[in-house]
């Protein structure tokens, strides 16, 4: 409907110059649906969110019982909620220990603040340290952990503390002191474009936090929720962090996020101040009851474990000249071509071809491929095709 475009660009803010402006109707398992019923595979799940796909029946029937029970009260670990209190208590037995005790936000940004403020609190010292090319989220405190001025330096100052390292270095190691409080690093580093830990460097990491005393806060806010081949990412190195952050898939499509940490930790939160963190929203019934559902169908269907069968179709399938590298960490993929140029035009065809494709915030040379864990070999092949395609239409050549 162009009224309905025309008021979009009016009234909602835009965070680019050139917005997709793709109108959605509704939305049903890999697809999503326009006012003429053209139908979009959608190949990154809402950036990383709809790991169950769209309306997952499971989780919908979940949201629906407990709309017909309560909604809103008081969420922040004062009244009995049986939606949380399943979720959180789900969370710690699949979690190691001393994983156990469970703070649910309303996103990412979210639970990324939380745990600084835990780690500052807990440890009594104020630095932190993060990588280089990392992505914790948009907010004040989240921002200050952001390498890449471009997206920074309009939001100066930012908070004081804050030190870099490079990720995957392990020389590096050795600017985690007993002045710092935390270290925070992704399991996969996302918007770099799927780089994963090389060799021990997690273990390494771990054992010079516990040698100062430093929490280590493993960001899964992508990586988690079965992305990767495993549940939890990190269940693949061999480590337990002492702070993990959960979001996006998390939900099955509502919105929550979560800090998870030992309980006698999480508890200085409680007292001096007391209401040390607070969250109107955080833990909402129903985005809780959503989660349960979300996470029941992950640990008890089998979709965690045909992840890397799948990848393995799309890296044999995207064969193509102008592909440079395929990087992948299970079913979070990127595609790394030669410019921004040419990511536009392929994004821009593929979705005139019903495929939703997008880039990474600090690699726009490469292609995101983060689909459903529910993708079924046939829409592996369609889209994979349309990719290729692509690829031909928009080379420099033709």
């Amino acid at each position: 409907m162009a009224q309905l475009r025309q008021l979009f660009l009016q009234h909602l803010a835009q965070t680019s110059d050139f917005p997709l402006m793709l109108e959605i109707e509704r939305a049903e398992g890999l697809y999503l649906y326009d006012p003429d019923g053209k139908a979009y595979l959608d190949l990154i799940s809402g950036i990383g969110v709809s790991g169950l796909g769209h309306r997952h029946p499971r989780v919908v029937a979940a949201a629906k019982d407990q709309l017909d029970r309560y909604l809103h009260t008081l969420v922040y670990g004062e009244f009995v909620l049986s939606p949380q209190v399943e979720l959180a208590s789900l969370l710690a037995k699949l979690l190691p220990d001393p994983l156990d005790s469970v703070y649910f936000v309303n996103s990412g940004s979210e639970a990324t603040e939380g745990a600084m403020k835990l780690a500052k609190r807990y440890t009594g010292r104020h630095e932190i340290i993060s990588c280089h090319k990392a992505y914790h989220g948009s907010t004040q405190g989240s921002a200050s952990l952001m390498s890449e001025p471009f997206f920074t330096q309009p939001y100066r100052p930012l908070l004081p503390g804050i030190r870099h390292i490079e990720f995957n270095c392990e020389w590096c190691l050795q600017q985690i002191t007993k002045r710092t409080a935390a270290v925070i690093v992704e399991t996969v580093q996302g918007e770099w474009g799927v780089r994963k830990p090389h060799g021990d460097y997690l273990k390494k990491l771990r054992q010079r936090c516990d040698e100062t005393g430093t929490l280590l806060i493993l960001d899964e806010i992508q990586a988690g929720c079965g992305r990767t081949g495993t549940l939890f990412a990190f269940e693949q190195y061999g480590i337990v962090p002492d702070i993990l952050l959960l979001a996006k898939g998390l939900g099955g499509g509502m919105p929550i996020g979560a800090f998870i940490a030992a309980r006698d930790t999480m508890q200085v939160l409680a007292h001096n101040p007391l209401l040390g963190h607070i969250t109107t929203f955080g833990g909402h019934p129903v985005c809780c009851a959503a989660a349960l559902a979300t996470m029941q169908e992950l640990t008890e269907a089998d979709w965690i474990k045909q992840v890397p069968a799948k990848a393995a179709l799309f890296r044999e399938l995207l064969v193509h000249p102008d592909i440079v590298e395929i990087r992948n960490a299970g079913l979070l993929m990127a595609v790394q071509l030669d410019s921004f140029e040419r990511i536009q035009a392929v994004i821009k065809h593929c979705l005139e071809q019903g495929l939703i494709t997008d880039w990474f915030l600090f690699n726009d040379q490469s292609l995101r491929i983060a689909p459903p864990l529910i993708i079924t070999e046939a829409a592996i092949r369609e889209a994979c095709a349309i990719i290729l395609t692509a690829l031909d239409k928009t080379s420099p050549g033709t």
